[in-house]
């Protein structure tokens, strides 16, 4: 509970001080830096979207433990329990000073945190003390205790019994041979000694025992309400409102009317909404970022360095496309890609203003929590729909979209492309820099590959014989699709029949009717993109740069 206070408290002062370091956010920010590749991988997989909850939930679990460990310790020795906080202080303090951007400040925080630990805990374990029945102690056989409450006997002092109503103060003892005590030993002390020590009155004891329980429930409303209430802030610090005030501006080139037929019957929306498109990202924590103090430096190795405002942004032109995006680990079949209508500004404009070296061959894309991404000076150049963009959907980047500011480039899987909450470009060499998924064994350059999936039917799913919608979505974003097939158990691959898509930049969506018999079937899709590429049948995993394979499911026909 005193850790949890802590946490609390600590909490609530980052929402104070402006900083992105509570001491939980902060050192699951380091192990998510650190973390070797194959546990992260490994955590994606098992977790998908939910790996920073599971990966804070796991935290908070070792810390629960760690400060079980510190209140054992302070029962013994209290030294040892400040030793224990003091340590949990000095890690989340240095958790905090690695974080981007951060200063003297960020250290506030887990030192605040720990200071009311050691108080909340000095308190609790006192009221503990207070409300446990003394430790008993014995006399020696057949002797006489010590005295108690200064009272005497014809033969002694009678010793009071721990958890009794035995004599207390002001009351006289009964004398020595009225009966047995009230362990059943006689009065003469006959076998081993009596206990003697807590001479307190049972509503004392029961008046020590409410106090700790009312102070232990005290303590964690203070640890809920300081954690909920600094998530609160933190997370409403301005941004919700600013980013509901933003009226975006009209587009000087609006994007084309979607062709006619682009919803295939039985896949998924042709736009992904916002509130369903997929999030993959390093943030423990969504960053805030203030749009009024927002900026973009382009630098590094340009001849002609700029820094642009979010209000130079919008005064600038700004053009709608509709662009699909994909994260490199989305397994075969997954859900990690979403279409949506984005507006921003092209990239390429910007870069031209800046003047790269031509030995500049990669640009590196920071965030504003010090995640980078590389992407190929090259693709940013050759004319695609490369944009910074402001708007999703009609609407202003959600914040766990990137608000104000993200990159999106059409052809690239995210992790070299798609920074969210940008803030900063660097010009530079592939050679001379690797972004943050690299040295995890990831591709420094990583173009999408060829991909289908079957939406309808789900795998396992069951369906009545006769006609059968098979439906799904394919992509090779920025090359297009050229044709999908569909084959039943080990048949001829059949055509299926190609929706309309806004361009090449888009999936496709597909459908075929297929007139099913009774029994189990496979199903299996593949697609052939415009230069003529089919993808190909070998399963890869994600890493290092896309997963391949074929998409299948099984169905019951009855």
């Amino acid at each position: 509970m005193a850790a949890a206070a802590a946490l609390g408290v600590a909490e609530l002062v980052a929402a104070a001080t402006g900083t992105r370091s509570a001491p939980l956010v902060a050192v699951g920010g380091v192990v998510v830096d650190h973390v070797p590749a194959p546990v992260k991988d490994f955590g994606i997989a098992v977790f998908g979207t939910h790996d920073k909850t599971a990966l804070l939930i796991g935290t908070a679990l070792l810390l629960a433990g760690y400060a079980y460990g510190v209140g054992v310790l302070g029962r013994r020795r209290w030294a040892l329990a400040v030793g224990g906080i003091a340590l949990f202080g000095a890690v989340g303090a240095g958790a905090a000073l690695t974080r981007a951007g951060a200063g003297p400040s960020a250290v506030l925080p887990a030192l605040t945190g720990a200071a009311v630990a050691v108080l909340v805990l000095h308190h609790l374990l006192r009221l503990a003390r207070a409300a446990e029945p003394a430790p008993a102690r014995q006399t020696t056989a057949g002797g006489a205790g010590p005295a108690v409450h200064g009272q005497t006997t014809a033969r002694g002092v009678e010793p009071a019994v721990v958890g009794t109503a035995g004599p207390v103060s002001g009351q006289p003892s009964p004398a020595a041979g009225d009966g047995p005590d009230h362990d059943g030993a006689g009065a003469r002390g006959a076998g081993p000694g009596v206990a003697v020590g807590d001479t307190r009155t049972p509503y004392e004891k029961e008046g020590s025992r409410r106090r700790f329980v009312r102070d232990l429930g005290i303590v964690g409303l203070i640890a809920v309400a300081g954690g909920v209430s600094g998530r609160l802030l933190t997370s409403r610090r301005a941004v919700s409102a600013a980013r509901r005030s933003i009226a975006l501006p009209e587009p000087v080139e609006p994007a084309a009317m979607l062709p006619a037929g682009v919803q295939a019957p039985g896949a998924v929306p042709y736009l992904t909404p916002n509130r369903d498109f997929y999030r993959i990202d390093t943030a423990l924590v969504t960053p805030q970022v203030d749009p009024a103090t927002w900026e973009l430096r382009i630098h590094g190795m340009v001849r002609n360095p700029i820094t642009v405002t979010f209000a130079d942004l919008l005064r600038r032109p700004l053009v709608e496309r509709y662009l699909t995006i994909a994260c490199v680990s989305n397994d075969v079949g997954g859900d990690l890609i979403g279409n949506a209508l984005w507006l921003g500004t092209p990239i390429k404009a910007l870069l031209d203003e800046a003047d790269p070296l031509p030995e500049a061959d990669q640009v590196v894309q920071r965030s504003v929590d010090g995640w980078t991404c590389g992407t190929p000076t090259a693709v940013l150049r050759d004319g695609r729909d490369a944009l910074l963009a402001v708007g999703m959907n009609g609407e202003a980047l959600p914040v766990e979209h990137g608000f104000p500011v993200r990159m999106i480039v059409p052809g690239l899987y995210g992790y070299v492309s798609a920074c969210k909450w940008i803030t900063e470009i660097e010009l530079t060499r592939f050679t001379d820099f690797d972004a943050y998924w690299v040295p995890r064994g990831w591709s420094a350059q990583a173009p999408v590959k060829t991909q289908s999936r079957i939406d309808s039917p789900r795998d396992g799913a069951s369906r009545s014989a006769g006609p059968v919608t098979v439906a799904g979505v394919a992509w090779a974003t920025h090359r297009g699709i050229a044709k999908v097939e569909v084959q039943v158990d080990d048949g001829e691959w059949r055509p299926a029949t190609l929706a309309g898509a806004a361009s090449a930049d888009t999936w496709r969506q597909w459908s075929l009717t297929w007139d099913a018999s009774a029994g189990r079937h496979t199903l299996r899709v593949r697609a052939t993109d415009l230069d003529g590429v089919t993808q190909t049948p070998e399963e890869a995993p994600p890493a290092p740069d896309g997963a391949t394979g074929w998409h299948q499911v099984t169905v019951e026909i009855g």
